[in-house]
């Protein structure tokens, strides 16, 4: 469904050439998903693949939002390493249940189409290849769009991520001055930097301008224990009110009810807590 009001109309996209678009259900290399997968009903919302002008090109994203009323509080949703697929679909559709304008656009069209590759090391090297600087552009796009529609309240924006998503949302968090919370689910705090990748979170944590939640799982074999004892302690000082969950005996991917990592205790838990972070915070 496109509202009246909405920027972006066929007219422009005829003048701008065509559009990749999102791809349908989830990634080929997260199938076959998991029984216990959790689908969100878009019956009273709005929710569809818009299309977003970045500076070079349009983008998609997945857009979810209440059928009526608003302005509404705006949540950036930033991907896992699979893409905007389903999962990150339903997400922004449980945020628009909450009342927010959940919009996740899809970060890795300039570089490869990920979801149709069926092994995650297929997927690394294109992932690999988008530029930090290029994210947080598409991101403030997004932001910019939502704002535009008129249906989004930018004064009180959000973002979430996860994995891939996670750890941009710190570094969101360290760029955007206008964002009000962010809540981080087992993005990476330290890497080896490089040319596209030059900043760690951990990096930015004295300068982060809004207060972030990180959810973390101390059974996480790709983000050590130390790693997040040691952006508790950054970010200590901040005076932010930046918080930390370590939970124990969680693996990477604790969120993801769609995969085997899937902890239902705790991704309620983490759930809960960016409810309560984001209002608690002004961004809802």
């Amino acid at each position: 469904m496109t509202l009246p009001n909405d920027p972006l109309s066929h007219d422009v996209l005829s003048r701008r050439g065509a559009v990749t678009t999102l791809a349908a259900g989830f990634a080929l290399a997260v199938q076959p998903v998991s029984a216990q997968t959790i689908t969100t009903a878009a019956d009273g919302l709005v929710a569809g693949e818009v299309q977003i002008p970045v500076a070079d090109r349009m983008i998609p994203a997945y857009r979810a939002q209440p059928a009526s009323g608003g302005p509404f509080p705006v949540v950036l949703v930033v991907q896992e390493i699979f893409g905007v697929h389903e999962h990150i679909r339903d997400v922004c559709r449980r945020l628009a249940k909450l009342g927010h304008l959940a919009i996740a656009p899809e970060l890795y069209v300039r570089q490869g189409d990920v979801s149709t590759l069926a092994d995650i090391g297929a997927i690394r090297p294109i992932v690999s290849k988008v530029p930090d600087s290029q994210v947080l552009a598409d991101l403030d796009a997004a932001v910019k769009w939502a704002g535009a529609s008129g249906q989004g309240d930018t004064a009180r924006l959000a973002i979430t991520g996860f994995c891939w998503g996670g750890r941009i949302v710190w570094l969101y968090a360290a760029h955007n001055p206008d964002l009000k919370a962010g809540v981080a689910w087992y993005g990476r705090l330290v890497s080896p930097p490089d040319e596209l990748h030059p900043t760690n979170p951990i990096d930015v944590a004295a300068r982060l301008h809004a207060p972030v939640l990180g959810l973390y799982g101390g059974a996480d074999g790709g983000i050590p224990n130390d790693t997040v004892e040691r952006m508790r302690g950054a970010l200590a000082t901040s005076g932010k009110g930046h918080e930390i969950v370590l939970y124990p005996d969680t693996p990477h991917g604790f969120h993801a009810d769609y995969r085997p990592t899937y902890r239902k205790e705790q991704a309620e838990d983490g759930w809960k807590r960016l409810q309560a972070w984001f209002t608690k915070h002004g961004a809802s």
